[in-house]
């Protein structure tokens, strides 16, 4: 297992540049960059691709919704162009809240639509041909009733790669399953170690139907990390934060993250923190995130503890752990100890 750095977004730009140095000469994997209704991760990871040489540089992820599969398909070209072939291109297509409240989109079809993505992503990447698709929901050329279809493209901008690895955020049954099936990696939103058999059964359907061109899946998991020596004090940092997930990640009944939880065996503890998130209780709703549930999806305590707790997820399958942190000291000392 490897490890990188998962730096978020919105918050500390200005010191990004030299986090992102001290990774890079420190030998780190990956560095991953998200987005959600800030700063945007494509701005983000071109600033970082200028400041770096070896590291891998990762979307995780680009919002499908708010980008049409081409626009999504010239980033890629051109951050895999500006960073020499190091781009991860991370996809996912968020939640409700942020589609539609957000974006101003609806949010259906999430698997019909996330098929069609992939397959005109690809398909621009290797510039084989002028882009047409038969999709239902990315119809390329646009079918025109009044007139004549447009004349199908081919990207102007020549790619370094023939493929551009794609990874998956997905966090619901059918979407991990799709993930298994469609992309080079998988980008889960949290990954509980200690019950590795809940993945592979999610995983199970896609793996099944995945094709030999695309390897071995690649796990990329995100991990939260609140190290310091006063162990109850590190979980109340991360109490909100679960608390958000849970409670403030989507609609009520329509929350991929507190669903994952449900699964892990917290459905009830979780329906109390999204009813209290939910009706304006949010210090009571981090209040009810247990210790356990923190302990099983983060990292917590002293680095010996972090250190030690490090091999469960090796050992469930994870390929690289992105610790979400800038404390690029740690990450080194924790890849030296792997």
């Amino acid at each position: 297992m490897k490890l990188g750095l998962s730096l978020g977004h919105s918050a500390g730009l200005r010191d990004l540049a030299a986090v992102a140095r001290r990774a890079d000469a420190a030998g780190l994997d990956s560095l991953w960059v998200s987005e959600a209704y800030g700063s945007d991760a494509v701005s983000v990871l071109a600033y970082l691709a200028a400041v770096t040489s070896r590291i891998g540089l990762g979307t995780a992820v680009l919002q499908m919704p708010a980008r049409t599969p081409a626009a999504t398909a010239m980033t890629a070209l051109t951050l895999d162009q500006l960073s020499e072939g190091r781009l991860l291109l991370g996809l996912g297509i968020s939640g409700p809240q942020v589609v539609e409240g957000w974006h101003g989109v609806a949010f259906d079809s999430p698997l019909a639509r996330t098929r069609e993505y992939v397959d005109i992503v690809r398909a621009v990447v290797a510039r084989q041909d002028p882009l047409t698709y038969p999709g239902v929901h990315y119809p390329l050329p646009y079918p025109r009733a009044d007139r004549e279809r447009p004349r199908p493209l081919k990207a102007t901008l020549h790619p370094i790669r023939p493929r551009i690895p794609v990874l998956l955020a997905a966090n619901g049954p059918h979407n991990v399953a799709l993930a298994g099936q469609l992309a080079e990696g998988w980008l889960p939103a949290f990954y509980c170690p200690d019950r590795p058999e809940v993945y592979r059964e999610l995983l199970a359907p896609g793996l099944a139907r995945r094709t030999a061109d695309l390897g071995p899946l690649r796990v990329v998991a995100t991990v939260h990390m609140a190290p310091g020596a006063d162990l109850t004090a590190c979980y109340d940092a991360l109490r909100p934060v679960f608390a958000l997930y849970l409670g403030g990640m989507g609609t009520r009944g329509r929350n991929f993250y507190a669903d994952l939880a449900s699964r892990l065996g917290y459905e009830a503890t979780t329906q109390q923190i999204q009813n209290l998130y939910l009706d304006g209780h949010r210090t009571e709703a981090a209040a009810a995130v247990p210790d356990a549930l923190i302990d099983q999806l983060a990292l917590v305590g002293p680095r010996e503890r972090i250190r030690d707790r490090l091999a469960a997820w090796a050992d469930a399958g994870v390929d690289v752990l992105t610790l979400k942190t800038t404390d690029v000291d740690l990450a080194a000392w924790l890849a030296t100890a792997l």
